[in-house]
């Protein structure tokens, strides 16, 4: 009896040990398949805009910093071309020293769409950089909330982490946030982090319009008040937001919050 016992045991410990295998065998293959997809895709966006700026020098421009924009169609060089690939597409954001290089998707009629889905609609656990529904990234709206899962191998939004400490701050506090249209920098000026729990915490995702400037004012008080530091900055009303969002594990349901205003 023992024996069998003993035998039945075994056999249960490998089992789940091949299960287990089996699943972060696939983990890393998603991981690996999404990592190439989304460096094809820069690579487009940086030869086009390579291209574009070498043709800006060529002619004699001396502004030569950005590419230059397109006319005809509108979009800027390689996001027209990624684009065409997905036009769920609405934009790209990009953070020196990390691995966010990334489309941004939106789908307002489904706004979870790209939750756990990637690039090319398939289902993925790392899902994808996606943009609050509600809000109009082209006008743009005063704030726009951006999503992207928290992954232990440090991809997606995994690096907005770093910035509970003002250490990162100090080295790098840009956000490169391109709509398919326009070029834009924004800095951080809040990081915090709040429960997303119904009726507890900071909906900082439904602020996307403020009715008047007092309510703009406040959103932005309420920013640097939960923030973990002081960075010296307070966006003005007219100014231009972004909160990149990712989960938080200290608290429940919690969320880490990167709040940043445009300056170019």
């Amino acid at each position: 009896m023992k024996k069998t016992l003993f035998t039945v045991t075994v056999l249960l410990l490998v089992a789940a040990f091949g299960i287990s295998a089996f699943m972060v065998g696939n983990y890393l293959l998603d991981g690996k398949k999404q990592a190439d997809r989304m460096d094809e895709l820069s690579q487009v966006v940086s030869e086009a805009q390579t291209e574009t700026t070498t043709e800006a020098t060529t002619e004699g421009t001396t502004e030569a910093t950005q590419p230059k924009e397109t006319t005809a169609p509108g979009m800027l060089p390689g996001y027209k071309e990624i684009y065409e690939q997905n036009n769920d597409t609405v934009g790209w954001i990009k953070m020196e020293g990390t691995k966010i290089n990334y489309p941004v998707m939106q789908t307002p009629d489904d706004p979870n769409y790209y939750l756990y889905r990637d690039f090319d609609k398939k289902d993925s656990k790392r899902g994808s950089i996606y943009a609050w529904g509600e809000a109009d990234i082209n006008k743009p709206s005063d704030n726009i909330t951006l999503f992207g899962h928290h992954m232990a191998d440090g991809s997606m939004f995994a690096a907005l982490n770093q910035y509970t400490s003002k250490d990162a701050w100090d080295k790098n506090n840009l956000i490169f946030f391109d709509t398919l249209n326009e070029y834009h920098t924004y800095k951080i000026f809040a990081v915090f982090k709040t429960s997303a729990n119904v009726g507890e915490g900071f909906s900082y995702h439904k602020f996307v319009d403020a009715a008047n400037e007092k309510e703009f004012n406040d959103f932005v008080s309420t920013c640097k008040k939960l923030s973990f530091y002081d960075t010296g900055i307070t966006p003005a009303y007219g100014d231009k937001l972004i909160c990149l969002s990712t989960c938080e594990y200290t608290l429940d349901n919690g969320r880490l919050v990167v709040a940043a205003v445009r300056i170019t």
